[in-house]
């Protein structure tokens, strides 16, 4: 499977921001997507996930703030950022764990990944 993420970019506090990633290349029915979130020297944070039934789980820290969401012909995973604070910058991936049938917000169980997206909000 193949990721390909865009959308991110510079916003101020309080603002939005979506980022999309391209799913191609599947090789399994039924895959588990989730977004994660990386600054450097951290450890990689899980921030969204979604399964093929549209089960999401999220992340403490962007509840009521973030979306998961996919299109309908699951080609296309998105993150709505509303309501952005200066602790959500950080390099984003879009990640895929072929043949999951469950949401996950561990990295270890998702085997392919996107290039990174950077955020930046300013305060």
């Amino acid at each position: 499977v193949k990721l390909v993420e865009s959308g991110g970019g510079s916003v101020q506090a309080g603002g939005s921001l979506r980022l999309s990633c391209e799913v191609s290349g599947r090789s399994y029915r039924k895959n588990t997507l989730a977004w994660f979130r990386q600054g450097p020297g951290n450890e990689r944070e899980g921030v969204a996930s979604i399964d093929d039934d549209g089960d999401t789980r999220y992340a403490d820290s962007v509840k009521g703030r973030f979306t998961i969401s996919q299109d309908n012909g699951k080609n296309i995973l998105y993150l709505q950022m509303n309501n952005l604070t200066p602790e959500d910058s950080d390099t984003y991936f879009c990640a895929a764990a072929e043949g999951l049938f469950y949401v996950t917000l561990h990295v270890s169980r998702y085997n392919a990944w996107g290039q990174g997206t950077q955020v930046t909000v300013s305060s």
